[in-house]
């Protein structure tokens, strides 16, 4: 049974910066991408970035422009989400997931299909 559990959420001025980890065990850790979605209330899920099995590759949601990076640290199983200058507007529980596939990440109408999630972490980002 993959499991993945997020933690690293708060609460953060605006500017500032959080960085979110999720630990993802009962798998092949570097057999997954790994991938990062937020849902604030009353909107839809929305895709943050992911990252290959190696860490080689990554891809970002518009929005991130430049902001946050993720990482990935196949001896440790986790999988991170930095994130700098903050907004409001990022305020949104984070949750990253799990697959073999690369393109449910990148392609939204598979993003249904991705296999695992974990439960989330809440980011509030005050003005």
């Amino acid at each position: 049974q993959v499991q993945l559990v997020e933690s690293g959420g708060g609460l953060v001025q605006a500017g500032g910066s959080l960085r979110l980890s999720c630990i993802v065990s009962g798998g092949t850790f570097s057999h997954f991408v790994l991938g990062w979605f937020r849902q604030a209330p009353g909107k839809e899920r929305e895709f943050v970035g992911a990252i290959d099995w190696s860490g080689g590759r990554t891809v970002y949601g518009d929005f991130v422009k430049g902001r946050f990076t993720i990482s990935r640290d196949n001896a440790k199983n986790t999988v991170y989400l930095q994130m700098t200058s903050l907004k409001p507007e990022d305020t949104a529980v984070y949750s990253c997931a799990a697959d073999p596939t690369w393109v449910v990440f990148t392609i939204p109408t598979l993003t249904r299909n991705v296999d695992y999630w974990g439960q989330g972490t809440q980011v509030i980002v005050s003005s």
